[in-house]
């Protein structure tokens, strides 16, 4: 298979980093597959749903990156692989999946994914999405309320909990780990189109 360029879109939660992923894959359709770390937060079928409500989702200890990590390596070696499906209505994995295929273009999305020294030296270019914190929370209360059935005061409580101080204890310093920091995301349009020259570019390379 020809050489695939693997890119990583990490940010806080509300960041931007789907937008920007979106409109990527709007560019590039056919020859992008998205991996996004959601997808391999940890099975709790032993927890009641009242239980899994309490967990923190946004620590390292959350995700079952260590199977992301294999999956993506797979990707990169021309291997389809079978991804896990979270559903957040039930705040556990579902026993689903779904097959990725591997494409020229692999875009890989997560709060977390440059946190994780092996995750992220399987990727070729780092991207940080960096947007204010409150615009993130607006944007966070607007996307779980409407889309994952949430309650405004599940939502605050939980963004006060975990999302908040998980960004200052690990998102916010594996920033440093990126090779670009875009700030506001997809709505970066002069970003965009550095990151779709330089996709673009790969695909005219392969």
């Amino acid at each position: 298979m020809d050489q695939i360029l693997v890119i990583g879109i990490a940010g806080g939660s509300g960041s931007g980093k789907t937008t920007l992923m979106k409109r990527l894959v709007e560019q590039f359709g056919d020859h992008v597959s998205v991996v996004s770390h959601d997808n391999y937060y940890r099975r709790h079928d032993e927890l009641t749903y009242e239980q899994r409500c309490l967990i923190n989702y946004d620590e390292p200890a959350a995700f079952e990156t260590d199977l992301m990590a294999r999956h993506l390596d797979c990707l990169r070696n021309g291997q389809a692989i079978e991804c896990p499906v979270y559903d957040y209505t039930i705040h556990n994995r579902s026993d689903a999946t779904f097959t990725i295929e591997p494409r020229k273009v692999i875009i890989v999305e997560g709060i977390l994914i440059f946190e994780n020294e092996a995750l992220r030296n399987l990727m070729d270019i780092r991207i940080f999405v960096d947007t204010d914190a409150d615009v993130r929370l607006c944007r966070r209360i607007k996307r779980d309320v409407n889309k994952r059935g949430r309650t405004l005061e599940s939502v605050l409580t939980q963004y006060q909990d975990t999302v908040k101080p998980m960004h200052e204890q690990y998102v916010e310093p594996s920033k440093k780990y990126a090779n670009l920091v875009v700030p506001e995301g997809g709505k970066n349009l002069v970003a965009l189109e550095m990151i779709t020259d330089r996709i673009r570019r790969h695909l005219n390379e392969a």
